[in-house]
């Protein structure tokens, strides 16, 4: 199996709309991930260690926003073990179309499925985790607090919510220092400076985030008990809420 396309989505001169997850994305996203997300396949791995730990054998994953499924395939095979069943909810048909083939090149349909659901209307009661990695920071401001209660009521009890998101620092100068050392990063990963500054300008009023201050104090106000940073690498976080028993 070839790897991944490469991004070059932003190798232009003009930016003609917003960012959008069309069938131009879907073909490059998984380069775009790994050249885009700082420790990406640690923050999965680590997440993996986490359901390990919290979750009973048959558990029943949700991965929110799951794109091209890349997260659930990793988890299918560090979880194997566990008897895991999970399942991916997008709203782009074009991404679950890649999952579903990459799920069936890899032998993985009894463990995985995918949804074409709206994950703002989540209601799959009985969980035992959601993830939403990468995913909340693109949902409008006044829905994300209603979607993490709709988490919460989903979830069994004891069941865990694992998070990762870009944030902001309300520091000005740090924020714009973890800017920097971001798009320093993102050149290191052979970005060009014109594609950097293409994609934030696409990315300008669909990617709105929060600080991490912001973000724990709405899992609190939903009914978590626990939420804990797990990893941070300046202005990316992940985050674990842990729901009571």
């Amino acid at each position: 199996m070839t790897g991944p396309a490469k991004d070059t989505i932003f190798n232009i001169d003009t930016v003609e709309e917003d960012f959008v997850f069309n069938d131009r994305v879907v073909e490059v996203f998984d380069d775009m991930l790994d050249r885009s997300i700082p420790f990406y396949r640690q923050v999965i791995e680590a997440e993996a260690q986490l359901l390990n730990g919290f979750l009973a054998q048959g558990d029943r994953v949700y991965d929110l926003g799951c794109a091209t499924g890349t997260t659930l395939l990793e988890f299918s095979r560090l979880l194997e073990h566990k008897r895991l069943q999970f399942v991916g909810i997008d709203n782009s048909a074009p991404m679950l179309d890649k999952a579903r083939l990459k799920s069936e090149l890899y032998t993985k349909q009894q463990s995985l499925s995918f949804l074409h659901e709206d994950i703002t209307a989540f209601d799959h009661p009985g969980a035992g985790a959601v993830i939403v990695n990468y995913t909340m920071q693109f949902i409008r401001p006044l829905q994300r607090e209603s979607f993490l209660q709709r988490l919460f009521h989903s979830l069994r009890p004891g069941g865990v919510v694992l998070i990762s998101e870009k944030v902001i620092s309300h520091d000005r100068r740090l924020n714009r220092e973890y800017i920097d050392t971001y798009y320093q990063f993102k050149k290191s990963r052979g970005y060009s400076e014109l594609e950097i500054a293409k994609k934030r300008e696409a990315l300008e009023n669909v990617l709105i985030p929060y600080s991490i201050e912001e973000n724990k104090a709405m899992l609190q106000k939903c009914g978590f008990a626990s939420t804990e940073t797990f990893f941070q690498w300046f202005n990316f976080i992940s985050l674990i809420a842990i729901k009571p028993e």
